[in-house]
């Protein structure tokens, strides 16, 4: 008689992913926030609207959402075995987009699809996740571990995430509200983010074979730590910037996240078509990732504008009166800006001079 079989035997550890359970819930605890309703072992995260609204005496709130992933930056954490900062990249990626929209993120969600448990590396991601939700102040709900074997190769998993934000319906950036002779001010970026890494590889690890794991002088550090270097999350000091400047006028008009596309796809999403993007290619500092990806390429300079973020990871098109102050306050905040362009007649394109 053949030994009965079980979902072991395919492949599939029903224990072990049971046994990370209490993990899960001790980090999602801790980032829990205004209006997040522990529920340890519920089918679906809770989350009271009521709550947030009446502290925040809103009287019109609309949800926005945002969905994405961490791309081919995974191949490099399965390369170097650190897998702590990639969940970071995950909440980053939605949160900021929920932010350009003029939202506050309230929760967070994410997905992991591995071919098998391995408790040291989904503890890790997960804590990267958690990691990114006290940044983007948003609450940890949940999210789902599935194990697929014979799906993923050995060592390898992906990553997927969805943040819900609120925010005032009078007070969403929509970007209709951009006019010419408005003020582009730029935020850095930590480097490459989670964009453009399908290229980067390519040019960085296949063509130039440079070594992953040694130090890089023009870096100042290890290639690798360069390329896990996490997304910035930029939502405390932009809410902060936003609710200082825009109570009763909307001085800051529009936010773009630089993201696939670079500068030159994202900020005409965030512009009408009538006008344009004018920005000084030389007003910022550029990290040296993008300078070494340029000559060891070589990648020319359109490409590498329109697959890289180049330096900036988010634009603030703001009223031209208020750009120094509203530059002053995010450098208060840490953040590195500068003043990069300006809103002209046009056709809805960046334009680089």
């Amino acid at each position: 008689m053949k030994k009965p079989m079980t979902y072991k035997d395919s492949g599939v550890d029903v224990d072990a992913a049971g046994d990370l359970e209490e993990d899960y819930t001790s980090l999602i605890r801790k980032t829990f926030r205004l209006g997040a309703i522990d529920n340890p072992g519920g089918y679906g995260g809770l989350f009271c609207l009521a709550e947030v609204m009446k502290k925040k005496r809103m009287r019109d709130p609309v949800l926005v959402s945002g969905t994405d992933g961490v791309g081919t930056k995974l191949k490099i954490a399965f390369a170097l075995d650190k897998h702590d900062t990639v969940g970071i990249d995950l909440v980053a990626m939605s949160a900021n987009d929920v932010l350009v929209q003029g939202a506050e993120p309230l929760f967070f969600l994410d997905y992991i699809g591995t071919g098998s448990v391995n408790k040291r590396v989904l503890l890790d991601i997960v804590k990267g996740v958690a990691e990114g939700c006290r940044q983007a102040g948003c609450a940890l709900l949940g999210g789902e571990t599935a194990e697929l074997p014979g799906f993923y190769k050995k060592g390898e998993y992906d990553l997927a995430g969805f943040c819900t934000g609120i925010a005032e319906r009078r007070k969403l950036l929509t970007g209709s509200d951009v006019k010419e002779g408005d003020a582009i001010i730029a935020l850095g970026s930590n480097g490459l983010h989670s964009n453009g890494f399908s290229l980067a590889r390519k040019v960085l690890l296949e063509s130039a074979k440079l070594p992953i794991d040694k130090h890089i002088s023009v870096l100042g550090k290890t290639l690798g730590e360069e390329l896990l270097t996490p997304t910035r999350i930029y939502v405390k000091p932009v809410l902060s910037a936003l609710s200082l400047f825009n109570k009763r006028t909307k001085t800051i008009r529009a936010l773009a996240h630089i993201t696939g596309g670079g500068l030159v796809e994202n900020i005409p999403r965030v512009i009408p078509m009538d006008l344009d993007a004018v920005i000084n290619s030389k007003s910022w500092q550029q990290p040296a990732i993008f300078d070494l990806i340029r000559r060891l390429g070589p990648v020319e300079e359109e490409e590498m504008r329109r697959v890289f973020n180049i330096g900036i990871g988010m634009v603030m098109i703001v009223s031209a009166k208020s750009a120094g102050k509203v530059l002053s306050h995010m450098q208060s905040e840490g953040e590195s800006a500068w003043i990069i362009g300006q809103i002209e007649k046009g056709q809805g394109v960046v334009r680089f001079v």
